[in-house]
């Protein structure tokens, strides 16, 4: 876990190495170990070091080729390094160091662009080639780290980098809020558009590269997910699972430092846990609430068997409520998932510990493993029903009060197109737009945001449209960047072996019933990991990371604090008060659950608050 700061073409009559140490400054939690800064007429990047693969100062970054000819900075991990750098060493480049960040400088000399189709792992990096007065900058395949960039600045210079908050230190850089951002946030719990919250700041999109030079930018991409299925026994595939789970699981433990793993009660993370065997394993649960909201002891049984030493700690609700603005400082944008809060704890205890961590994210989209991919039993029964006779009473059910008949009925008679924008729905629009002040009505709407996506898939089946949807938006916008974020605020390095593109091929290649079928989800993965687990866990039904905030938020000191954020003049700017604590108010007094509205909006004006009003 590094990070990395940069700009380039900046014409502002300022101290440009004094300005990138104040932006490394604020990334520091990526990089505790040792920063460095690169500058000429032209660019200027920054780097700050957490060292996981050779730990000399030879490893160090700005990293340069022989010549001196380009400057590299890189945060993330290169798997299959090693293969590589034989490779160019035969081909007659010169090594200076052990590391993987290497491989990047001397693959980009050999094979520019090219080389983003070599290698294998987690990634965000520059490189500017001075000759050339270029930059290449590229984002990894499912975008496990995150990288930004911008052009709305006072001289038209670009600014890039691992986390936005750097930019705020750039005396060129314009800080405004992306109206636009915020109704669609409402719906998804995150920052689902390609431009941020900060208007101008961009995403680089997993599996794209730029190329800058000269003012002007140019994107492509260079990976994408495809489904194609290819018939074979289950046999066949549970044997092919594992194997390709071993050998990933053993790129992602490479490591000159201390590695160990998170650990719930369910199959994702046990499996990687029980194929990496570490010393240590980690879990967090909530005080108070045993079952759903603490697994903590499902993580200890499993440690036990395997001869695992397991570290827990359990959290309560005042320490959530406390540490809730720092999550969202270290989030960048406002981030409403629960579960980031009980993995910001988690990350400060393993960080205690371990300097890696294996994870199990990204299992559940690419092997299908979300209840929404498979109809309930229900469902399936009704969709027997001719779909000429359920979409006129689809239609009808929509105009009709909201209630559990009517939702089904008019999700019965809808396309997966129109009912399925990912595993994320909080706000109805129609909600949405009653909540929000004229002004911030305007955003995208939601089916504009997913058709883009399902354009790109509709010849594929239904379930495979829906891994896609999460692949490309709830994934990297909200799995991925919680973990990164979580796990760099306290100068650790998550990786996830689920995530590697060698197992999405695999996982590709599974017919749509050895994904999802009337038994299971995740089916032929659950029965891959009974080798290695026992059934209770490899058959246990999905949990996720829960998070008790409906009944938080039913206890009079909660509801205040809430109600007095509601109340104040940042809610007033944005919101329809009254309509927000008619939310409130019958969520307390248990009329209805509106504990997901109440959080999400509850969320944005805390984040709002800690970057527009404070830090000023």
């Amino acid at each position: 876990m590094c990070g990395f700061v940069g700009f380039a073409d900046a014409t502002l009559d300022i101290d440009k190495v004094k300005i990138i140490n104040n932006m490394m400054d604020c990334i520091a939690h990526r990089g505790p170990d040792s920063d460095g800064v690169f500058s000429d007429e032209k660019a200027t990047l920054g780097f700050r070091r957490l060292k996981i693969i050779d730990l000399s100062e030879e490893a160090s970054q700005p990293m340069y080729n022989e010549d001196k000819s380009c400057v590299l900075v890189f945060n993330g991990e290169i798997y299959n390094y090693q293969e590589l750098r034989d490779e160019l060493i035969e081909k007659g480049h010169i090594f200076s160091s052990h590391t993987d960040s290497e491989v990047l400088i001397h693959g980009y000399e050999e094979y520019g662009v090219k080389l983003l189709d070599k290698i294998r792992g987690m990634f965000a990096f520059a490189i500017w080639d001075i000759k050339n007065e270029s930059m290449f900058i590229a984002r990894d395949f499912f975008g496990i780290k995150p990288l930004y960039y911008t052009q709305n600045t006072k001289d038209n210079s670009l600014i890039f980098g691992s986390e936005i908050k750097a930019f705020l230190k750039h005396p060129a850089f314009i800080k405004e809020f992306n109206n636009d951002a915020l109704k669609p946030y409402l719906t998804f719990q995150y920052s689902v558009l390609d431009e941020t919250f900060f208007k101008g700041v961009y995403k680089l999109k997993p599996g794209h590269y730029m190329i800058y030079k000269k003012g002007e930018i140019k994107i492509e991409p260079y990976w994408d997910t495809t489904f194609k299925e290819k018939e074979n026994t289950l046999e066949y595939y549970i044997d092919k699972i594992n194997k390709t789970m071993e050998e990933s699981v053993k790129y992602h433990k490479i490591s000159d430092v201390k590695v160990g793993s998170f650990l719930s009660g369910g199959i994702d993370s046990s499996y990687i846990t029980s194929l990496l065997m570490p010393n240590k394993t980690f879990s967090v649960g909530f005080k108070d609430y045993e079952g759903i909201f603490n697994e903590t002891n499902l993580a200890k049984d499993l440690s036990d068997i395997l001869k695992i030493e397991n570290h827990k700690k359990i959290i309560d609700a005042d320490e959530c409520f406390d540490m809730l603005p720092t999550i969202q400082y270290h989030m960048d944008e406002p981030q409403s998932n629960p579960s980031s809060v009980p993995l910001y704890f988690l990350a400060q205890l393993a960080s205690k510990h371990v300097t890696v961590v294996l994870s199990g994210e990204g299992a559940d989209e690419i092997f299908g493993g979300y209840e929404w991919y498979r109809d309930t039993p229900v469902m399936s029964k009704y969709k027997k029903v001719p779909y000429i006779l359920r979409r006129p009473i689809s239609l009808g059910a929509r105009k009709l009060p909201k209630n559990r008949i009517t939702t089904f009925l008019s999700k019965g008679g809808q396309k997966v197109e129109e009912s399925f924008i990912g595993q994320a729905k909080v706000f109805d629009e129609d909600d949405a737009l009653k909540v929000l002040k004229s002004a911030y009505q305007k955003g995208p709407s939601v089916q504009s945001i997913t058709h883009k996506m399902y354009n790109k898939v509709a010849n594929i089946d239904d379930v495979s449209k829906m891994q896609y949807i999460d692949l490309k938006l709830w994934l990297p916008g909200d799995i991925l960047l919680k973990a990164d974020k979580m796990s760099s605020a306290h100068s650790i390095e998550l990786r996830v072996p689920f995530l590697d593109k060698v197992v999405m091929a695999l996982a590709s290649e599974l017919p749509t019933d050895l994904r999802v079928n009337n038994i299971n989800t995740k089916y032929a993965l659950r029965e891959a990991s009974k080798k290695v687990l026992p059934d209770e866990w490899a058959n246990r039904p999905k949990v996720g990371f829960p998070v008790p905030i409906r009944h938080w938020l039913r206890k009079e000191k909660y509801y205040n604090i809430v109600k007095e954020m509601f109340q104040s003049d940042i809610s007033e700017q944005f919101f329809n008060k009254k309509e927000l604590l008619r939310y409130l108010d019958e969520h307390y007094a248990s009329k209805s659950n509106y504990a997901r509205y109440i959080w999400t909006v509850y969320v944005f004006l805390i984040w709002y608050k800690k970057f527009f009003v404070e830090l000023n």
